[in-house]
């Protein structure tokens, strides 16, 4: 409990430095919402009225009372306003959400079927097969988020014609940005994975367990998986801050309504209200992801149990 305590303390901190860190860099940018959407020329509003809407969003006082007004705000779950749309920060993410957990969830857990599935074969395969897909992670590694999706449309959509690009079911939607989140989340997995097996196959015990007539297939999926899967754990736990990254990509290129698509749009209209929410949301998503991670690793290895103290 007293190690539980810790990590939540610590996570908080997190958080907490996630929450300022993001805030300065907002602020230090030059301009603001305000002027980004009413001073153009267009409009034809006089400094006195851009004056009044500074004044009702708050960007005339100082930087140190809106951080703490707006720190505990946060505190309190209220987000604030979007100056770009007017809409409650809180009603814009959650509008958003649902569509980036769904397209997250899916993207990891293909990059980890993607990664155990290139992992395997490389260590196991016929010896003409295992130099290919030992070299498929630094390649899917190498590879733009965005070019994947590039790709992934013009063969599925355009030259095979498999996925519609218009009027498509959900589920068909969905095929292509889940393959292009999961390809390039799988190389670092799949590099963990295939340096982490030969590793335990080097223990004495996987000798001894192979010469008690232990087949292949026993052998790795009782002795080797067990003990490889620890660092592709905590490798799955890291990538996943990647999730939110690439789905901004993701979305855009495939044109998704979503937490990335809400980011994007929030960068070009300065709009620091959602920008805070996401990144806090961002920050959240990661240290609860790692925390659970972390705490499982007792449960998945005995030895662990009594040192996390």
């Amino acid at each position: 409990m007293t190690y539980v305590l810790r990590r939540l303390g610590q996570a908080a901190l997190v958080l907490l430095l996630a929450y300022t860190v993001a805030y300065v860099l907002l602020a230090a940018l030059p301009g603001d919402a305000v002027v980004a959407r009413f001073a153009s020329p267009e409009l034809g509003l006089s400094p006195d009225q851009l004056a009044t809407i500074r004044e009702a969003y708050g960007f005339d006082r100082p930087l140190w009372q809106r951080y703490v007004e707006s720190l505990f705000a946060f505190v309190r779950g209220d987000f604030g306003y979007s100056v770009q749309t007017g809409a409650a920060v809180s009603t814009l993410l959650a509008t958003a959400l649902s569509s980036s957990l769904v397209l997250a969830a899916w993207g990891l857990g293909v990059a980890i079927v993607l990664a155990v599935g290139i992992a395997v074969t490389a260590t196991f395969g016929p010896r003409f097969v295992r130099r290919g897909f030992q070299s498929l992670p630094p390649l899917f590694v190498s590879i733009p988020v965005f070019f994947v999706g590039i790709v992934l449309i013009q063969v599925f959509s355009f030259r095979l014609g498999l996925i519609p690009v218009i009027n498509a079911s959900p589920v068909q939607a969905l095929i292509l940005p889940v393959a292009t989140l999961a390809i390039p989340l799988s190389a670092p997995l799949a590099q963990v994975l295939i340096r982490s097996i030969d590793d335990v196959r080097a223990q004495p015990f996987v000798a001894v367990v192979r010469a008690r007539g232990a087949s292949t297939n026993w052998l790795l999926w009782r002795n080797v998986a067990r003990n490889a899967v620890l660092p592709a754990l905590t490798m799955a736990g890291l990538i996943f801050g990647e999730l939110v990254g690439g789905a901004v990509v993701t979305e855009s290129v495939f044109g998704r309504a979503g937490v990335g698509q809400l980011t994007a749009q929030a960068v070009a209209a300065r709009d620091a209200p959602v920008l805070l929410a996401v990144v806090v949301f961002s920050a959240l998503a990661f240290v609860v992801i790692n925390l659970l991670v972390d705490l499982a690793y007792p449960v998945l290895d005995p030895r662990l149990r009594g040192v996390r103290r």
